[in-house]
């Protein structure tokens, strides 16, 4: 088994929330006759474009998440977890079949017929392998892999039950004007024309727990990929004015943010623009205030998932996972560096620098997972399956990139450990990287035929400040050689072709 690092001097907060769980008993206590299945109910949180640092237990002080703190104290942190890229549909592609971006068959963003690329029909993914072990499968939220009836469709791809967004341009918006339910089409009344009657996060949050509710007796796979906080910055006004000041006391109000200063972003909000609620960000006088308020409701409803299970009494045998996509975005009036977003790390989304890709993950399970525990062990989205698989006893093709950190988990057995991670990213000219041990090797401008690779040591320069590639021509030699190795190429997504047509 790894050893674990003692708890680093940033999660000091972490630390005390622990022993404040301890004394107030911040999980359930199981009830007396109470009997745990041995198959959990597993729940996966998926956070949209949420930095390192946007959790006040992971060092944000500019607004709070109590309930993602009491996750994490209730279970096991991941300190070195990193998405499946650093943007949505290929990062969600590695998370879903367990294969990294030089294998998984979504490799980019890429729009079509009113969604994005899908996913082949005979894809092994997650909710399939789960499904076959005998789980009702429900997605909550944004899908992106695949558009309404096709062979990425979420209800081809292992799902029961789907309600959200399909398209993730769509997903831009909070008011949209309708949302995806199952095979059907739900129009929002209260979203037509220039209304924001119904904001669709609360909306998608309500299904969630009516599918709890409805498969309590059940074991069921709930995915929650949540929009927040991706651009635009919209939150209801309850929430909003937790970080505004009203300065006059009858309406209209007026309001001071209390995150200022602000800078007002100007956005899409005439209903006759063809962007308008379909995937334009509107406007925001308060962006700052905006962003605290999404990511302090996406912390409510984390606690709420929790307070139903226990009110259930279904917590203790529920293995909930808690992560983000990638990096923090630029986008629609977002100010990541205000907030510190990317923690102690360099870069933001589109990034492959740490701030891209190095995301938050908590893993809660209080039947089986030691509350307040911690580990370094590096895992990235494509282990979520072979992981999930294990703890539900289902089988799955062991063809894949992913490697099951069930043994760190439970603090049993030897954890297999991977020699590198790959990662590829197919805009901005192309990029590439590789973790291998402490080593992180990054390459840029890899479709203009760029062969110089970045080279940083991890345990001495997280930040990633210190170029080092001229000291240690062996170590970038050889992350040369896994950037070759590590893929394969696929024509849907031409990588190294490309390089070799435009050179």
């Amino acid at each position: 088994m790894e050893r674990k690092k003692p708890l680093p001097s940033y999660t000091r907060h972490f630390l005390l929330l622990v022993i404040a769980c301890a004394a107030f008993s911040c999980g359930s206590a199981k009830e007396s006759g109470e009997e745990v299945a041995s198959k959990p109910n597993i729940i996966y949180i998926l956070a949209d474009d949420l930095g390192y640092g946007d959790l006040s237990f992971l060092g944000q002080e500019k607004f709070q998440t109590p309930h993602i703190d009491a996750l994490a104290a209730r279970g096991m942190v991941f300190t070195q977890h990193y998405a499946g890229t650093t943007v949505c549909a290929p990062s969600r592609s590695a998370l879903m079949t367990g294969l990294h971006t030089g294998h998984t068959p979504v490799r980019g963003n890429r729009g079509l017929n009113g969604g994005q690329y899908p996913l082949p029909e005979s894809t092994q993914t997650l909710p399939k392998v789960l499904k076959n072990a005998g789980y009702v499968t429900g997605a909550f939220g944004k899908w992106g892999l695949g558009y309404p009836g096709s062979t990425g469709d979420p209800l081809v791809q292992g799902f029961d039950v789907f309600f959200g967004y399909n398209s993730q341009t769509i997903a831009h918006n909070y008011y949209p004007r309708e949302l995806n339910d199952n095979d059907a089409i739900l129009t929002l009344e209260g979203n037509q024309g220039a209304e924001e009657g119904q904001y669709a996060p609360e909306l998608i949050q309500e299904r969630r727990l009516q599918f709890i509710e409805a498969n309590r007796d059940t074991t069921f796979f709930l995915y929650m990929p949540s929009i927040i906080p991706h651009a635009e910055l919209f939150a209801p006004q309850a929430y909003m004015e937790t970080f505004l000041k009203r300065t006059n006391p009858e309406p209209p109000y007026q309001y001071e943010s209390l995150l200022g200063p602000e800078t007002p972003y100007q956005g899409v909000d005439d209903p006759d623009h063809p962007r308008y609620k379909v995937g334009g960000y509107g406007s925001q006088p308060y962006p700052h205030a905006a962003f605290a308020a999404m990511v302090t409701l996406l912390d409510d409803q984390v606690g709420q998932i929790v307070a139903r299970l226990d009110s259930l009494g279904i917590l203790e045998n529920t293995l909930i996972v808690f992560s983000s996509d990638n990096g923090p975005h630029l986008e629609g009036g977002a100010d990541p560096d205000y907030f510190n977003s990317n923690g102690p790390f360099q870069g933001y989304k589109r990034d492959l620098h740490e701030g891209g890709i190095h995301v938050p993950m908590i893993a809660s399970w209080p039947a089986k997972v030691k509350a307040g525990s911690q580990t370094d062990h590096v895992s990235a989205f494509w282990d979520v399956l072979p992981t999930l698989a294990e703890a539900a006893g289902a089988r799955y093709q062991q063809s894949i990139d992913g490697i099951s950190f069930l043994p760190t988990l439970l603090g049993e057995g030897e954890q297999e450990t991977h020699h590198h991670l790959y990662w590829e990213f197919h805009e901005q000219g192309g990029k590439q990287a590789v973790r291998m041990g402490k080593w992180k090797g990054i390459r840029l401008n890899v479709f203009a035929g760029n062969q110089e690779i970045l080279l940083y040591d991890l345990e001495q320069d997280p930040g990633e400040t210190r170029d080092l590639s001229k000291d240690h021509p062996e170590i970038v030699a050889e992350m040369d050689r896994l950037m070759e190795a590590s893929r394969m190429e696929d024509p849907e997504w031409p990588f190294r072709s490309k390089i070799e047509t435009e050179n």
